[in-house]
């Protein structure tokens, strides 16, 4: 019984719990253990996922399949397969690491937080979970309701005004997005992703090939934009900068790539080939612009959003260079940056916590007064370099070796991207812990790290210690998800098979 209807539990009860959270009385304590409980039910549900998967099935498994409204004929349709599951994994983990990074940070309208934070949760689990494009259209406009708001209320001094801006660059895309899935049921009378991928797949002309490159570009555009894609990721710094860390942490790469690799590779293959050129570009361009920027930024948060630029562009790469290895690759790395960026991320709000800023010009001489908290941040800036043995060294490997038969002189420049990102990391390192005590840091005696951030961050320590060692744990899902979006001349060997 738990196996037929797990993707509903798993979704609906972070919803069911922002809900209790609206009925309990204004006392923070009471609704941040709340919120703690329902998102450590919510990741044990996920554990469900890959502790039954049965690998080697070909298809979507714990589907969900049932009418929901006639007309227009909209499905109740749930399924999961090796692209989808560890991505709705670590939304479910990184939901107990939002909780636990707010723990301190959010001492005035905690109802309100942990409500839009609990039905963020939903929205996303929704996305990864749907099968119904109408259905995954509801939790793509929904998952962008609660970043906005949580950016306006609890966001730093230009939180409103960054609110409107990402909602803004997010929502416009999305209303060309509805667009195109209106014109995708008109023409075929369904909404449900296997028989679109069926019908498209078989067209035999009954849908012109020039209105199916518009289509495509319409999905594509509203995904770019949520990764987000250089020129599109105007609103990407500002977001960061400005958001809650727990909103920060989901704000950017997940929902986008992986709607790319499962709508444009999967629906609009011909299409995605035609863009691929112009986007190996900008990846590329992604890459060294996101890191050059971050070489030069002073305030942490704001090195970081750019670094997650850079990263993610990776992933665009990997994406788009269409072979098994680089697509492999660019969803590892999506896994990746969940967890290094919601670690850097935590670092530095735990920095913002003890000391009101995140101007790395004013720290100085750390590592002597916080070692513990110095130790964690330098394992994080190893596994965000892709030193080996951690988990980003596996994805960055697999996404250029990968991509290089396709594309060997943008693969050439994209590894000036690498040497950067250990120069801004190092920089980082250098600046706040080491060198000669700052005054600010001489003038206020901070103590090291509580328990709470010792049961937050060395879990994720641990886990790109893991993803970097025992990577074929996580990739025999993953390469049996994307298998069948390989250009067949270069699906020649995948990882696993390496392996």
């Amino acid at each position: 019984m738990l196996t037929e209807h797990i993707l509903t539990l798993m979704t609906f009860w972070p919803a069911v719990g922002a809900f209790v959270v609206a009925l309990l009385p204004r006392n923070g304590r009471i609704v941040r253990w709340w919120a703690l409980f329902v998102s450590v039910v919510t990741f044990l549900l996920t554990l469900h996922l890959p502790a039954h998967f049965v690998y080697g099935q070909k298809g979507f498994q714990f589907v969900e399949n049932r009418a929901w409204i006639t007309s227009p004929a909209i499905r109740y349709h749930l399924g999961v397969d090796g692209l989808s599951m560890w991505l709705v994994v670590l939304t479910g983990f990184l939901s107990v690491v939002g909780v636990l990074v707010s723990w301190k940070v959010i001492e005035t309208r905690t109802k309100e937080f942990y409500f839009f934070f609990l039905l963020q949760q939903t929205a996303m689990i929704g996305i990864f979970v749907s099968l119904d494009i109408f259905l995954y259209y509801a939790y793509w406009e929904l998952s962008l309701i609660p970043m906005a708001i949580l950016i306006a209320m609890f966001g730093r001094e230009r939180g409103p005004r960054t609110a409107v801006k990402f909602f803004l660059y997010t929502f416009i895309p999305s209303a060309l997005f509805l667009v195109a899935i209106l014109w995708l049921y008109a023409k075929t009378g369904t909404f449900e992703y296997p028989a679109l991928k069926h019908i498209l797949a078989t067209n035999s002309g009954t849908i012109a090939p020039h209105a199916l490159w518009w289509v495509a570009l319409a999905f594509l555009v509203a995904f770019a934009v949520k990764v987000p894609v250089f020129p599109l990721h105007g609103w990407l710094s500002d977001a960061i900068s400005d958001a809650p860390t727990a909103m920060a942490m989901v704000i950017a790469g997940k929902l986008g790539l992986y709607s790319i690799i499962r709508f444009n590779l999967g629906l609009f293959p011909v299409q995605a080939r035609e863009f691929a050129p112009w986007m190996v570009a900008l990846a590329v361009i992604g890459i060294l612009y996101g890191a050059s920027i971050a070489l030069v930024q002073t305030d942490m948060k704001r090195l970081i959003s750019f670094a997650m630029l850079s990263a993610l562009s990776f992933c665009i790469l990997g994406i788009f260079c269409f072979s098994l290895t680089g697509l492999d690759g660019a969803v590892y790395q999506t896994i990746n940056e969940g967890v290094s960026g919601a670690a850097l991320l935590a670092l530095a709000g735990f920095l913002y916590e003890r000391y009101g800023t995140y101007d790395m010009e004013r720290y100085g001489g750390l590592a002597a007064k916080l070692p513990m908290l110095a130790t964690l941040f330098v394992i994080t800036g190893l596994s965000v370099v892709g030193l080996p043995l951690f988990n980003n060294f596996v994805g960055e490997f697999l996404v250029l070796s990968g991509s290089f038969h396709a594309h060997p002189g943008w693969i050439l420049a994209a590894t000036l991207g690498v040497i950067l990102s250990a120069a801004y990391m190092l920089t980082m390192i250098q600046k706040v812990f080491y060198g000669p005590e700052s005054k600010m840091v001489t003038q206020q005696a901070m103590g090291d790290m509580t328990v709470r951030e010792h049961v937050l961050l060395w879990p994720l320590a641990v886990l790109m210690l893991a993803m970097g060692v025992f990577s074929p744990y996580w990739m025999r899902a993953i390469d049996q998800g994307v298998a069948n979006l390989a250009t067949p001349t270069t699906h020649t060997i995948s990882y696993m098979e390496k392996r």
